[in-house]
Formats: structure tokens, C-alpha cells, sequence
């Protein structure tokens, strides 16, 4: 069953990231018959138990992890080369993070549209901000915008592929409150905090699939240890455990 786990994750990584962040459990999901599917769950009782064994259960839980690490690495060249200027506490700014929306919600091309983020969303501690956007008229492009100095640039178009499902990577940014950054910024410092040889807090990003956003990084490494983390969708901490 492991190596199951490990050749499913490493086809879905060669159709593409967007398939990385799908829920692993639903890459073993059988496809059943419709009819014999409906005829099974007439008896199937509301609180059916769980269909995995507690061993395959950790293998899941296991090659999630592994996936969130993929995830991570995917983006760590375009984190770590994105490092120009020093810090300025942008991440735990709330004043500064919420002029930056403002000025996104302020964008012409956006006048009288709904304005939906794509895929990822990266904050730095040196006061910029990279986005990917859906075109304000055209719904199957994507447009990359910078925020730095205090000001958004001009659109530069994303290629995009027919494999790419747009609609399940974009959220409203109706739903993404940018003071939320500074509440995961003081979530993840004070367990970096905890933790010996961490390094400090530089970037955060949001990733997006399946219509919901999750928060990143997923881990933090010590010098003898590490932890994985999640956080609920307004920052604040949901989970912290040593791995």
C-alpha cells in the first residue's frame, strides 16, 4: 500500500502542481459503478465507519506530509531568488498590509469587477507582495502583478495550459483579508521562537485549490528539530506538532 501512496503522488506531480494539492485520500478513491454505488449506500448507516485501517490511515497522513513538502519545494527557487531589500516588518504590519488591498481593490481594470485571486499569493517581509489575478474580462487568463513601494505594476500575462483548471484555484478576494497575514506572521514567529536553530519569518504565501486557501509554510525546521503547522483560514493557529 506505501508504495501505492508514493507512485500515486509521483503521477499526480508529473500531470502538474495543480494536482499536487488534491486531497490524497481522493486519489485512491475507487471509481464504483454509479447504480451498484447507490444501491450500497442505502445501507450504509449515517455514521459509517471510517473505510481505512489505521495503518493505511498513517500512510496517508504520511504521503500528505510528503506532498506539502513537494508543494513547498516547488516554490522555494522563486521564494529564495526573491530576496532583494531588506526587512521592513511588512508581515506584521497590519496598517501597511491593509493599504496594500486597498490599492489592489483600487485597481482601474477592476473598476465595478469582482477581483479573484489564482493559484498562490506571496507576502515578503521586505513590503512586497507577488499575485496572480484572473483577467477582469477574460476568465481563462491569468495576469501576474508585483505590489512594491507601495504600488501595484502593471499586469504581465501568465501562460496558461488547457490542463490548468482555473476555476478550482481562484478565491474571491472578498475572502482573503490581508491583516490576516500579521495574525499567521505572529502564529508562525512565535513557534519559530520555540524551536532551536529555526530561522526567522521572511515569507508566507497562500495557496489555493479546490476553491479554499491554505496557508504556508507547512513546516518549520530546527537544527534537531522539526514541526509541521497549519492554520485556520483568518491565520490564527490550528495545529503544531513535531514530526
Amino acid at each position: 500500500m506505501k508504495n501505492l501512496i508514493i507512485i500515486s503522488i509521483g503521477s499526480l506531480l508529473l500531470t502538474g502542481c495543480e494536482q499536487v494539492s488534491k486531497s490524497v485520500k481522493e486519489t485512491f478513491e475507487p471509481v464504483a459503478d454509479t447504480k451498484a454505488q447507490l444501491k450500497r449506500d442505502e445501507h450504509i448507516p449515517v455514521s459509517a465507519p471510517n473505510p481505512y485501517s489505521p495503518e493505511v490511515e498513517k500512510q496517508i497522513e504520511e504521503a500528505q506530509r510528503l506532498v506539502n513538502t513537494m508543494l513547498e519545494k516547488h516554490t522555494k527557487t522563486h521564494i529564495d531568488t526573491y530576496t532583494e531589500g531588506k526587512n521592513t516588518g511588512f508581515l506584521t504590519n497590519e496598517d501597511k498590509l491593509k493599504n496594500a488591498e486597498e490599492a489592489l481593490r483600487k485597481l482601474p481594470q477592476y473598476d465595478g469587477k469582482e477581483i479573484k485571486i489564482y493559484y498562490t499569493m506571496h507576502f515578503y517581509d521586505n513590503g512586497s507582495i507577488l499575485a496572480m489575478l484572473q483577467h477582469p474580462t477574460n476568465p481563462d487568463y491569468i495576469d501576474n502583478y508585483e505590489y512594491k513601494d507601495g504600488k501595484w505594476s502593471e499586469p504581465r500575462p501568465e501562460q496558461m495550459s488547457v490542463r490548468d483548471d482555473i476555476r478550482s484555484r481562484l478565491v474571491p478576494l472578498d475572502k482573503i483579508d490581508f491583516a490576516n497575514v500579521a495574525k499567521a506572521a505572529d502564529a508562525y514567529s512565535q513557534k519559530i521562537a520555540q524551536i532551536e536553530g529555526a530561522k526567522p519569518l521572511t515569507t508566507i504565501y497562500i495557496s489555493i485549490a479546490n476553491n479554499k486557501l491554505r496557508w504556508f509554510p507547512a513546516s518549520i525546521n530546527g537544527s534537531r528539530e522539526r514541526y509541521s503547522i497549519e492554520l485556520n483560514q483568518n491565520g490564527t493557529l490550528k495545529k503544531f506538532e513535531r514530526e
